[in-house]
This record gives structure tokens, sequence and C-alpha cells, in this order.
């Protein structure tokens, strides 16, 4: 049983100090995670990977903090944190109060291409929503690799399946997501 998994079942238990011993422990492969996935956001991005950490941790461990079984269901749930912070950062930039349908550039990175618009992460939102319903294993693995950034062999260890049935799930919900997406006329290239 990994420490995180121990600090998990403590809290779970009612000791108030496991929290504060379980941040530590996960807070360098948060860091690290929520900057992956954020070197792919688009440039100009108000939302800093620490923040982005700091954001989920209080989404994990408020008032939910009793309810992860293991480490893997709680970087699931730190997966469906990030995902969900992102999401909910690019719907404030879509209203047109907050001038989200003007395009922010920045006159020394005209160079660098634009990464996922925002239409185009609420469009994957949505589809994933729908790949949860008929293949919710498909669906963690997409969080997992693309808004994470694991790569299959460590989104397999993190579902608890093999490599092959990891591959075979990332080659699906990939299939899956692009048809979806298409459809809206949202595809991600």
């Amino acid at each position: 049983m990994s420490d995180v998994t121990q600090l998990l079942n403590a809290i779970d238990a009612g000791d108030s100090k496991a929290a504060d011993q379980l941040l530590p422990l996960v807070y360098d492969e948060l860091r690290k995670l929520a900057a992956q996935k954020m070197s792919i956001e688009r440039p100009g991005h108000t939302l800093q990977p620490t923040a982005l950490v700091h954001e989920a941790w209080l989404r994990l461990v408020g008032d939910r903090a009793s309810e992860f079984e293991n480490r893997n269901h709680f970087f699931a749930a730190a997966a469906e944190a990030m995902r969900r912070i992102l999401v909910e950062s690019a719907r404030r930039k879509m209203r047109v109060k907050h001038g989200g349908q003007l395009e922010r550039v920045e006159l020394d990175a005209m160079e660098l291409p634009l990464t996922q618009p925002d239409e185009k992460l609420l469009a994957l939102d949505e589809a994933l929503d729908q790949l949860a319903t008929v293949n919710a294993s498909a669906a963690e693995m997409v969080k997992y690799c693309f808004f994470i950034g694991l790569t299959q062999e460590q989104a397999a260890r993190e579902l608890g399946v093999s490599l092959a049935t990891a591959e075979r799930l990332w080659s699906f919900a990939r299939a899956w997501l692009f048809r979806e997406m298409q459809k809206s006329g949202e595809a991600i290239r």
C-alpha cells in the first residue's frame, strides 16, 4: 500500500493531520502534471501551473477528502479537477462580457503557433462527457493522457490495465472523439 493510500485511509478514519501530510507527498507530481498540461495551452493563458495545482487541491480535499479509495482514485480525481478548472476558465473567457470573442495576441510571440483554442477545449469537454457514457475507461484514458500529459504506459498503471489495453482504449477514444468533434465542426488537429 502506497504512502498516499495510507494517508487517504487516515483521512477517511478522521485523522485531521493526514491531509497536511498528504500535500507534500503529491504536490511535486501534481505540479509536474499541471505544468505538462499548461505547456500545451495557448500563449498568454492567465492560469499558471501552481495556481492550477492549488485550485485542484482545494477541490480535492475540501469537503470530499475522505472519498478517495487509493492513489489511483486520488490522481483520477486530480485529473478530473484540473480538466474542470481549465474548462471553466475557457468558458469564462468565451463570455462576451469578458471579451470572449476577442483573441489576445502577444507581439513578441507572433511566430508561435496557437495550440487549443477555447472553442475546441469546450467541444472536447462535451465530447469527453459523451464518451464517458459510452466507455468510461476510454474517457479516463483521455483525461490521463491529454489533460494530465501521462504516457500511455503511465496511464495504464493508473487505470490498472495492461499497456495493450491502454493502447486500445487510447485508439478507440481518439477515433471516437475525432468523429464526434468532426460532427460539431471542432476537430482537434
